[in-house]
């Protein structure tokens, strides 16, 4: 019987977009896929698929039910390994899977980005702190993807053996790349823009964390002075009619490209002049470290994910959440500085290829994974 690996999420659609390449690596080992999640998307590299009740609000009593489907499911299956991604397939999966750790199970978590964070809401402590506090004694690796979680992790001592900080999820940089002026044109003309037009894109979801209301009211500071900009925001969610309605009452609406839903990302990055980001909060935005592969000068809003990656004055420029005027003022700057804009790319190319590629994100799980393939009962493992 082949060793088989569990992969749990809230939706299935977080390991179509973020990790084939894992679960191609643990098949390329000979291990059975297993993956459990909400959804009905088909995922390859998996030989067996759970569709879960598992809900992303923590209140729905459905989750109740997940918990019971998944416990099933584990206690069938007998895993070797079971790894927990998002909020709450993190709390869902490392209950339903005590009785498995007990008799051996190891369980990884990797933590997307905690709620509570340095300058994060009260509230956001008094809840998600206590919860991941208590579920560290059901978990034998909690994995980082920011710096701050990870000293965060060590400072608060949570009661897991291994705490690992790892560069994200990883981007292609053979899908993200830079081009050249000729072939940015050619795509410019077959998706509608003209040579004279500067794009700048933002791809994230419409809601309140990613906050695309800034970066409206930012271009509406420069409309008279710069009228051949365009903002290209992709994507679709609850606040989308709002922003559409904002455009329209600042008066930017032709400057404001709502392009919807797309799965052309690598295009639109590619015929761009530059990346803006306004979220909130963000763990290791997987949106910016494509912007930045495709050799994208950034400006964004000062949180620890986008702190991780961009480095003022190197790569681009962070700016507090509630300055509109700076953040006009910086995408100003580099409209008319070509120069400035193309040294921010090329650093921000250089970051990517250096420390989050998917062939070196991937080294470095796969490291990760193969201690737990090889522990043995007393086995230990520096944390670093």
């Amino acid at each position: 019987m082949p060793n088989k690996v569990l992969f749990c999420a809230t939706v299935d659609t977080h390991f179509e977009s973020f990790h084939l390449p894992y679960l191609k690596w643990f098949k390329e080992q000979g291990w059975e896929v297993h993956v459990a999640a909400s959804g009905n998307v088909f995922l390859p590299y998996v030989d067996r698929k759970f569709n879960l009740s598992i809900q992303r609000t923590p209140f729905s009593l459905k989750n109740l039910k997940a918990i019971q489907e998944l416990k099933w499911i584990i206690d069938k299956n007998q895993y070797k390994i079971i790894h927990c991604h998002t909020p709450m397939g993190g709390v869902i999966t490392r209950i339903a899977a005590k009785k498995a750790r007990y008799m051996g199970t190891k369980i990884i978590y990797t933590a997307h980005g905690f709620h509570f964070f340095k300058g994060a809401p009260l509230i956001n402590w008094a809840f998600y702190y206590p919860i991941e506090k208590l579920l560290t004694k059901y978990t034998d690796c909690l994995i980082t993807i920011n710096k701050e979680d990870y000293q965060l992790a060590l400072k608060h001592q949570f009661n897991v053996e291994h705490i690992k900080h790892i560069h994200g999820v990883g981007v292609d940089t053979n899908v993200f790349f830079p081009v050249g002026p000729f072939h940015k044109q050619v795509l410019r003309r077959e998706n509608g823009y003209s040579h004279e037009e500067f794009l700048m894109f933002y791809a994230a979801e419409f809601n309140k964390n990613k906050n695309q209301q800034f970066l409206i009211r930012a271009l509406s500071l420069i409309k008279k002075e710069a009228p051949h900009v365009k903002l290209l925001l992709a994507g679709d969610g609850p606040l989308l009619e709002d922003c559409k309605k904002l455009a329209i009452n600042l008066g930017v609406e032709e400057m404001v490209h709502f392009l919807g839903y797309r799965t052309d990302i690598e295009i639109l990055l590619k015929m761009s002049d530059m990346a803006v980001a306004s979220s909130f909060r963000e763990g290791l935005p997987v949106n910016i470290m494509e912007a930045m592969a495709s050799g994208l000068a950034v400006v964004a809003t000062d949180n620890r994910g986008h702190r991780e990656l961009i480095q003022d004055e190197e790569n681009g420029w962070l700016v507090n959440k509630n300055d509109i005027k700076l953040m006009s003022e910086k995408i100003t700057i580099l409209i008319k500085n070509e120069k400035l804009r193309n040294n921010f790319g090329k650093e921000a190319r250089r970051l990517i290829e250096e420390k989050y590629s998917i062939s070196k994100v991937l080294n470095e799980k796969c490291h990760l994974y193969s201690l737990f393939m090889i522990e043995k009962e007393g086995m230990k493992w520096a944390v670093h």
